[in-house]
């Protein structure tokens, strides 16, 4: 008797443990490297929204979430690198990365051969999602964002001529120029797109490829680089003579994007996944405590990590356990209402939600209008 009530005693001081156990949960982003500032709000953005389920106590069965978070580096094997170091070594149940979709190409297939569910908050490359059945996002896809961009040049700017300069060797660069390219020719007429110029990434000087693109003398410049990319673009371009307006990509939502093009870049407008201007609660709420916390008004890459680490936590709960499998399935059927709009998968596991377009005026970001999908 006095032995069973010992293994009953040590069956449940187990169980009490197991169900005291951290869920530890992955989080990647590149705090260092060409998009650091992306990956600051995204850890950010994450811890965020880590606290708040914590505070709230946990996310099942009193467990609450642990989050290891890896820079890296903005560079696709070290992207590889971190990724296997949190499924081999830290042993996560989930992750929330990363921010790069060249970085996030390398490091899905590895979570999905794992079994391990991955939300990227912002890697908006088409190609992301079809790596497999454990990997989703909780951001809109290249073709809606280059279909925005076109749309808003041709209908809102009145633009009949467009050309596109990009990086060559991105993927999220080129994904969005060929879908503005795409649409824009269907709106204004083939051969409407009057220039399409790629540029060795890492490039600083732009003058050759806009040397190029304005004997074209085109009436808008679509620019999908990321933020350091366009503040010098911009500013070369001014320096050659173009006064038009420039339309981007959610790679500019950046405070260092003034910084370094300064009033080059005013008459700029680029989509994005949310505004802090918009008036729903949940966005004033989100913004309120993330400028308590860090001391800054939270960017889209903030508002989308949060997202992000908000929807995996939730299919988790819902899951009602660690195993993978189960927390896919229950990422398939998630309809939540978040920061960046109310969030439901289509079968590619691709969010269905709405755009905004940014404008940059008088050297701050504006809020123009939403495009609902």
């Amino acid at each position: 008797m006095k032995r069973f009530v010992l293994v009953l005693l040590l069956v449940i001081a187990a169980t009490s443990l197991i169900a005291a156990q951290d869920i530890k949960l992955g989080g990647v982003g590149p705090v260092t490297g060409e998009a650091a500032t992306f990956g600051v709000s995204t850890k950010n953005g994450m811890t965020l929204a880590v606290e708040e389920w914590n505070a709230k106590g946990g996310v099942f069965g009193g467990r609450k979430v642990k989050l290891i978070f890896e820079d890296d580096k903005g560079d696709p094997a070290e992207g590889a690198t971190v990724y296997t170091k949190l499924i081999q070594q830290d042993q996560v149940t989930a992750i929330v990365g990363t921010v790069m979709s060249k970085v996030t190409l390398a490091g899905a297939p590895i979570a999905q051969a794992a079994g391990i569910p991955m939300i990227s908050p912002t890697s908006t490359n088409e190609k992301v999602t079809l790596v497999g059945d454990y990997i989703y996002r909780a951001c809109f896809i290249d073709p809606f964002q280059g279909t925005v961009g076109a749309n808003f040049a041709f209908k809102d700017l009145k633009a009949k001529k467009a050309a596109a300069l990009f990086d060559i060797g991105n993927d999220y660069t080129k994904g969005l120029a060929e879908n503005f390219k795409l649409t824009f020719e269907k709106l204004a007429g083939k051969n409407s797109v009057v220039a399409f110029e790629g540029h060795p990434s890492g490039a600083t000087d732009f003058k050759a490829q806009l040397t190029k693109i304005l004997a074209g003398k085109p009436d808008v410049l679509y620019v999908p680089d990321y933020y350091n990319d366009v503040g010098l673009i911009a500013k070369q371009a001014r320096e050659l003579g173009f006064k038009g307006p420039m339309v981007g990509g959610d790679g500019w939502d950046s405070p260092d994007l003034v910084k370094i093009g300064g009033t080059a870049v005013e008459n700029g407008f680029f989509t994005n996944h949310y505004s802090s201007a918009d008036s729903r609660a949940i966005v004033k709420e989100f913004v309120k405590k993330y400028q308590a916390k860090f001391g800054a008004e939270p960017d889209a890459l903030a508002a989308l990590a949060y997202d992000a680490t908000y929807i995996m936590l939730d299919a988790i709960k819902r899951a009602g356990s660690t195993k993978g499998s189960a927390i896919r399935d229950a990422l398939k059927v998630t309809k939540l209402d978040v920061v960046s709009g109310k969030v439901t998968f289509d079968a590619n596991r691709n969010p269905i939600k709405a755009a905004v377009i940014i404008e940059i005026k008088g050297g701050k970001q504006v809020y123009k209008t939403t495009v609902n999908p």
